[in-house]
């Protein structure tokens, strides 16, 4: 049974992907992080997630959801196309449904169903745990990299100048340096400072990142200098990534009860409780007496 299963799924996907060869590729924008800079890393992998299901492209403009899966992708920092992202959910939906039911030895309609639901939710857990993992290391590193910012610009630099000093000099690691050094690739294809400043705050929707756009975007409106900005925008973006800090530790006693009320008392209370339990069944417990 488990094995006729498995074929009709096979022959259901082979017909689908050899039915829609015949559907004309789409043309869309490519991700940012797909760009030449990045062709010669993952060519293989992309062609291949790209050519799975190759109807999924198509889908997502009628559906509109490029735009904000791009977002997201670009968000997370990933080098995946909204195509290719879509069609790694499918293979791990597929691989689910497939292997659940062997690993269980059940065949039934819920098993399917719950295989689909977990592999659906599994890669939108680990994309939302990227983005948060690489908001709060940008956050982290924002006061510092504002601070080199103002060294630079005191010295003489511009800002374009400045973000291209640190992007030379700088930590490979640094996750502001990795956004600005996207700016600067934006700003060389021809988009206007501004816009690709106001791109970056959108991606990231920080408080921190917006603060600091908005100030640039201001400076540069109006032709003022930002050295001055610079400071206070360092002091604000350390306040709170201390207000940050202070709420993480705020959380700590609260996570702490539940391994403490779940694994710890139980043991005290076995340790504790086992031997007058014993001695009380056992009709020992008031010989000393």
């Amino acid at each position: 049974m488990l094995f006729l299963i498995f074929i009709s799924i096979v022959a259901a996907i082979a017909l689908i992907v050899m039915g829609v060869r015949t559907i004309p590729q789409v043309s869309g924008v490519k991700t940012p992080f797909t760009q030449e800079t990045v062709k010669s890393k993952s060519s293989n992998k992309i062609s291949f997630l790209s050519s799975v299901f190759p109807f999924t492209g198509v889908i997502l403009e009628k559906l509109n959801l490029e735009t904000k899966i791009k977002q997201r992708l670009a968000a997370a920092h990933l080098r995946f196309s909204p195509q290719e992202f879509i069609n790694a959910k499918l293979l791990v939906m597929i691989a689910l449904v497939i292997g659940a039911p062997i690993a269980l030895s059940k065949s039934e309609p819920a098993v399917f169903i719950i295989a689909l639901v977990v592999g659906y939710l599994l890669p939108e857990i680990w994309l939302n745990k990227r983005i948060r993992q690489r908001k709060a290391s940008i956050a982290r590193v924002l006061p510092e990299t504002i601070d080199l910012l103002s060294l630079c610009v005191d010295a003489g630099l511009d800002f374009v100048a400045s973000i291209e000093w640190l992007i030379k000099k700088g930590v490979s690691t640094n996750p502001m340096l990795e956004e600005l050094t996207f700016v600067m690739e934006e700003i060389q294809w021809g988009k206007p400072r501004s816009q690709a400043l106001k791109d970056m705050a959108k991606r990231l929707n920080l408080p921190e990142v917006n603060s600091f756009i908005q100030t640039l975007v201001q400076a540069e409106r109006m032709g003022t200098p930002v050295a001055e900005a610079f400071a206070v925008l360092s002091e604000d973006a350390r306040l709170q990534r201390f207000h940050r800090g202070e709420r993480f530790a705020m959380r700590a006693p609260i996570k702490i009860l539940i391994p403490l009320i779940f694994c710890i008392l139980p043991v005290i209370g076995i340790i504790i409780g086992g031997p007058i339990f014993l001695q009380f069944t056992q009709g020992k417990m008031f010989q000393g007496f």
